[in-house]
């Protein structure tokens, strides 16, 4: 098995674990705070993910691509010196990020956010800032090596903190108020990525093989060029990620104004934003894990190919990597339209939200593509023109969430349009400039097939779980028709030839069984 699908693998599992953790941590804070809560942490979050995204300045693909490099020449002392130059940068920005959020934190909450109780989460987050900055660092040198049980290990352990404190310090804070709750959670939040980071330095200190205190000042002294390259590729890469931050950043900015002028009251759009981005988009954005271990792995893999000019070995992992986005999306996708509301019922207690995944779902299968195309465009130097994609499909998603969710016949659900129409638009422009670039084959009548299983796999899932075990428990009705639909995927996958045999052998235990 290559370095690439091993590693693919090995973050598709501890993807997969950190995001059902995810989901109980999620169903914890939503159980005990409610929607408004809720509404509260993830008008708050965007703001950090802004700040992170400036304190990191596009520094971890950099570093994946840079030591992938260094470490094909055999150049221990660059990828010593990458370290050292990386530490100092993000050292550096997170001094200055981490008060400045905390000193802005009352003019967010009460000018931009409608709702001064956010200030509470945005002040309770802070000190996650410098330990997200040193933490980035270590997993892009891992990354660049192609060892990936470091980082996926360290997303585990922060998932397993942060559940088992949430839920203790949510309870403690709640009497004083949701707010209070909200920031509790942050405060979990911050704890469990600390202990990520005590996980990934030890680590660190145990695979390298060269001191990185020695000399230090001395490497970044020197290191210049290195800096140089870094930022060749982490400029256009923070460009693409900062667009990214900042439309979500605007986005509850912008939903709450819109919601404000639909006649929509502050608390009810707190509540409301609360349902789409708190209950909603964490089902969506699930099957999110494979494409991200996916465009974790193609950075390095695809790097190390296009330096040793084997164009032939790039087309075979974008294919491979679109192939597997395309298929564990699609069952997802299918799986959350016929099931929105018992899933959100059976997670939350609640069907409130399930129709933002009605809406939206259909869409999401562009999300599952647009990770790894935009590793393809990082990996291949394409980084400014991701930047450029990605800033049209921010401003698109903005127009349209101010056009229709400012109209009283659409409120909410026109921020819900937003999202999926800019998500829709920014993977067209990525899939365009990847065919300027790699000429590769595309294969309609997969797609043709593809759209036929996901329609089959979803009528079977659908007419099961409303003609049998009627009177069994929603529970099993629910897993039952899951079941079918996941069985009748996978049947017309390998019917329709979407997925193969020699796809099946290389994955582990399933290849044994095939043998």
């Amino acid at each position: 098995m290559t370095k690439f699908l091993r590693g693919t693998i090995i973050l598709m599992a501890a993807g997969l674990i950190t995001r059902l953790l995810g989901f109980i941590n999620r169903i914890v804070i939503a159980r005990m705070i409610g929607a408004e809560g809720v509404g509260l942490f993830m008008m708050s979050f965007p703001t950090l993910i802004l700040v992170i995204t400036l304190t990191q300045m596009g520094l971890p693909v950099a570093i994946s691509k840079a030591v992938a490099e260094a470490e094909a020449r055999g150049d221990r002392k660059k990828i010593k010196k990458i370290l050292a130059v990386s530490l100092a940068v993000t050292g550096t920005l997170s001094i200055i990020f981490t008060p400045a959020l905390i000193l802005l934190a009352p003019y967010l909450s009460k000018a931009l956010f409608t709702d001064p109780r956010t200030y509470y989460p945005l002040v309770a987050i802070s000190p996650i800032i410098p330990i997200v900055a040193v933490s980035s660092v270590i997993r892009g040198y891992f990354q660049g090596k192609q060892n990936m049980k470091p980082a996926a290990i360290s997303q585990v352990i922060e998932q397993v903190v942060r559940i088992a404190l949430i839920a203790f310090f949510a309870k403690k804070f709640l009497p004083l108020g949701i707010e209070y709750a909200a920031a509790a959670a942050m405060v979990a939040s911050v704890l469990g990525e600390f202990a990520s980071l005590a996980y990934l330095f030890m680590m660190f200190k145990v695979k390298k093989k060269f001191p990185i205190r020695k000399n230090f000042f001395k490497s970044v002294k020197s290191g210049r060029q290195t800096l140089n390259e870094l930022m060749d590729v982490a400029l256009p890469a923070t460009g693409s990620r900062m667009i990214g931050s900042l439309a979500w950043f605007f986005e509850p900015i912008v939903v709450s104004h819109s919601l404000l002028l639909a006649g929509v009251a502050a608390g009810v759009a707190t509540k409301q934003y609360g349902l789409l981005t708190g209950y909603a988009l964490p089902l969506l954005m699930l099957p999110s894990f494979v494409t991200y271990s996916l465009s974790t792995s193609l950075v390095p893999a695809i790097s190390e190919a296009n330096a040793y000019r084997n164009y032939k070995l790039v087309e075979h992992r974008l294919q491979q990597a679109l192939r597997f986005a395309l298929l564990t999306g699609g069952l997802a996708v299918v799986v959350l339209f016929v099931f929105a509301k018992p899933l959100m019922t059976l997670m939350y207690g609640s069907p409130d939200g399930f129709g933002f995944i009605k809406l939206m779902a259909p869409f999401f299968i562009f999300h599952y593509y647009q990770g790894p195309l935009q590793a393809i465009l990082q990996a291949l130097d394409l980084a400014r023109a991701a930047m450029v994609n990605s800033l049209i499909g921010a401003v698109f998603k903005i127009v349209i969430i101010f056009a229709f969710a400012s109209q009283p016949q659409f409120g909410i659900n026109g921020a819900a349009l937003g999202i999926a129409a800019g998500t829709v638009l920014v993977t067209m422009l990525h899939f365009a400039t990847v065919l300027k670039k790699i000429q590769f084959t595309i294969y309609l009548l997969d797609y043709v097939r593809f759209i036929l299983t996901t329609v089959l796999a979803g009528i079977a899932g659908k007419i099961y779980y409303n003609t049998t075990l009627i009177d069994s428990p929603e529970k099993i009705r629910l897993l039952a028709g899951i079941s079918v639909i996941t069985v009748s995927y996978l049947f017309l996958s390998i019917l329709f030839k979407l997925l193969k045999k020699s796809d099946l052998l290389r994955i582990p235990f399933i290849n044994r069984f095939i043998r």
